[in-house]
């Protein structure tokens, strides 16, 4: 059975060029200038034979399309590797960026945890595309690629929590965590469950914490205050209190991913909060947002934004920007989530049926 659609696709979008206003050069707007002046580095910027890639490990499949359309429209070859990306693309290009050795790449990807690390280092450099492009994505997405109010990616993917359900053990996603409680509680026998949160981990039980009024640092008009830290407030031990309830009850079941996920394909766990995507594949899996908290607030997930970035060595920077804009495309989204079920970015899609869309669910 095909994948479970359960993101929103993007919308069809073009980069347009602004017509100048006026009879005069003293009248171009702002818009026209900078046009021009990507119009102007295009110019200087000679068509190199080559670009280089770099992807995650284990993602070709869902790159080789679109090199291949790359290559054909632009008439630029593209090469490209696959790296472990957390610590060996990120090594490998300390180390082969600055010596100017040929094999840096022009293009990299990463998740938006590293953009400031890397950003600082002088790894990668500013992205400038248009507005309409930025505008195309979830303006979250964008954020997660910014430094000091500077654009540093395009999105290429998210990972997030969503609720997975067991149609049979549960025919429909309940609307509140209370009723998932209930719910939990009539299921459990034997080794039957009806509900697992990895909530002894802080990534999902940062979801109860921050939908309870915790936080780890106070968002101040969209900036982070590092002296402003809220694990220890009210709001964080409200949330670290309704865990416990849960495990006091004994209605979390035990045991490492393999376990837990073997459970529920067996039919013995009836929901799971997850960012997998291998649960999707079985035709009586439900997907939703996850269920609201005890005080009707959301759940507030950790999102983990992978990007493409364009590196500071690459001496193509007009074509590898070309290339990042071509790569997440939503013609090129699309094939990538049909490929690897990464999820893009998007703002929203006129492309996916109404019945395929997640109804309120906002990434």
């Amino acid at each position: 059975m095909k994948k479970l659609i359960f993101h929103l696709f993007m919308s069809m979008f073009l980069i347009v060029s602004v017509s100048a206003c006026g009879s005069s050069s003293d009248l171009e707007n702002e818009a026209v200038k900078e046009n021009k002046k990507k119009e102007d580095e295009a110019s200087n910027e000679a068509k190199p034979e080559k670009l280089i890639i770099w992807e995650e490990k284990g993602k070709a499949e869902a790159l080789k399309p679109v090199i291949e359309g790359f290559e054909k429209e632009y008439g630029i070859k593209v090469e490209h590797e696959e790296l472990e990306m957390a610590t060996e693309m990120y090594e490998r290009l300390r180390r082969d960026g600055p010596i100017g050795n040929g094999k840096a790449p022009d293009v990299v990807t990463f998740s938006h945890g590293k953009v400031g690390q890397i950003v600082k280092e002088g790894l990668i450099q500013e992205v400038k595309v248009d507005d309409e492009v930025l505008d195309a994505f979830i303006e979250s997405s964008i954020r997660g690629e910014m430094y000091q109010d500077k654009v540093f990616g395009l999105p290429k993917s998210v990972n997030t929590s969503v609720f997975f359900y067991n149609k049979k053990l549960m025919p429909k996603a309940p609307e509140t965590m209370n009723d998932l409680y209930k719910k939990a509680k009539g299921l459990r026998k034997g080794n039957v469950h009806g509900y697992y949160a990895k909530w002894n981990d802080f990534h999902d039980s940062y979801g109860v914490i921050a939908g309870m009024g915790g936080y780890i640092f106070k968002d101040k008009n969209g900036k982070l205050d590092p002296n402003d830290i809220g694990l220890n407030n009210k709001g964080a031990i409200k949330g670290a209190s309704y865990i416990q309830k849960w495990y006091g009850a004994g209605l979390i079941p035990k045991g490492d991913k393999a376990v837990i996920e073997k459970l529920f394909l067996q039919g013995n766990l009836a929901s799971i909060m997850s960012d997998g995507n291998s649960f999707t594949e079985r035709k009586d899996t439900g997907i939703a947002p996850m269920p609201k908290l005890p005080d009707g607030k959301p759940m507030k997930t950790f999102m983990e934004i992978k990007g493409w970035h364009v590196t500071a060595f690459t001496k193509h920077p007009y074509w590898s920007t070309k290339l990042v804009e071509y790569l997440t495309n939503d013609n090129n989204a699309m094939q990538r989530y049909d490929l690897t079920g990464e999820m893009p970015l998007m703002n929203q899609s006129n492309t996916m049926p109404q019945s395929k869309k997640m109804k309120g669910h906002k990434p």
